[in-house]
């Protein structure tokens, strides 16, 4: 984060972390809180690392830090961190979809992503996920340039990504049709109209609104080239989760505050992820995945995180009962 960068962002957040003020912690300036408070997310330092650095008693970080997460989350997230409201916003994500990765009625890449933290106490295995570690779950929707559209954070680990999916407000919205989607429209040469869709892996249930690659390794081009195709516009969500993974180094250790202040630590990584990818291009330099002319993916130096393979992408390990007209939506769009 550059100067400039840092200065708007303390201008932001600096009236509500006065608002927040205690008297044993008013000696200590915005400015002091958020550079320290940014440290802790940039490098994971513990907050006895963080004392000797900064000169502050550790009680005092842990109770300030949290407080500066909510404020910077709480003054980005309506700026940076907003969804699309309008037909004008969800058509213009869904042309740099079809720009930037060549899937038409794009609005999105679904996924979610395990914060690993240490096991509360008494907790058993409420937050035991099957990668057999403890975590909670951020649920993302990303847009073709690597920044989150929406997201859902603290779901614990034991439920798949599909089941977080079904039971968050975005689901609900798709459902009852209130995120002001575009009408339907047809592809390029085609003549039947298909939905506005978002793209995911086999975790999630295929439905009218959101697309997942056909199940099985033996199929036709025309399927291997719709799998190709949808995977290379949902990896990207799988990218973002990297680049923000590489630049704050405290998910690269299990988190040790509790579930509740694991979520706010997530959200605001979230909203600061969205701040500088806006602000500062250079953010996302060498993280990004590019692409050639003749169709290959150059893949950015990111954290390294599991990205299904071409083959290994088209495993249907999902049982759900998918309808006719989700599948027909589907073969339109591999047509």
């Amino acid at each position: 984060m550059n100067e400039n960068n840092f200065n708007e962002l303390l201008q932001l957040i600096s009236p509500l972390i006065k608002k927040r003020d205690t008297c044993f912690r008013e000696a200590i300036p915005a400015s002091h809180r958020l550079v320290c408070t940014l440290r802790f997310l940039a490098t994971g330092d513990s907050y006895k690392s963080l004392s000797a650095f900064f000169r502050i008693a550790p009680n005092t970080i842990s109770k300030f830090v949290p407080e500066v997460c909510d404020a910077i989350y709480s003054q980005l997230r309506n700026t940076y961190l907003k969804i699309p409201s309008t037909k004008e916003e969800w058509a213009e994500v869904a042309s740099k979809f079809d720009l930037l990765w060549n899937f038409p009625n794009c609005i999105g890449a679904v996924d979610g992503k395990h914060v690993v933290m240490i096991a509360p106490a008494k907790s058993g295995s409420t937050f035991y996920n099957y990668k057999g570690t403890h975590s909670i779950v951020l649920m993302a929707v990303v847009d073709a340039s690597y920044k989150y559209l929406y997201i859902d954070v603290g779901c614990n680990g034991r439920i798949s990504d599909g089941g977080i999916f079904s039971k968050c407000s975005l689901q609900h919205a798709l459902d009852t049709d209130s995120l002001n989607l575009p009408p339907p429209r047809h592809l390029l040469g085609r003549e039947m109209n298909v939905p506005f869709v978002l793209v995911a892996d086999d975790a999630f249930k295929m439905q009218n609104y959101l697309m997942k690659p056909y199940p099985g390794r033996i199929l036709s081009g025309s399927k291997r080239i719709f799998n190709y195709r949808l995977s290379r516009a949902r990896r990207i969500v799988e990218n973002a989760f990297g680049i923000m993974m590489k630049r704050f180094e405290i998910f690269s250790r299990p988190i040790k505050p509790n579930p509740n202040k694991t979520t706010r630590v997530t959200l605001a990584c979230c909203a600061l992820h969205n701040f500088l990818m806006t602000k500062n291009i250079s953010y996302a330099t060498g993280l990004v995945d590019s692409c050639t002319e003749d169709g290959n993916i150059i893949e950015g130096a990111r954290v390294n995180i599991s990205i299904p393979t071409f083959e290994s992408a088209t495993e249907d390990i999902s049982i759900s009962y998918i309808s006719n007209e989700a599948k027909t939506i589907r073969e339109e769009f591999e047509n």
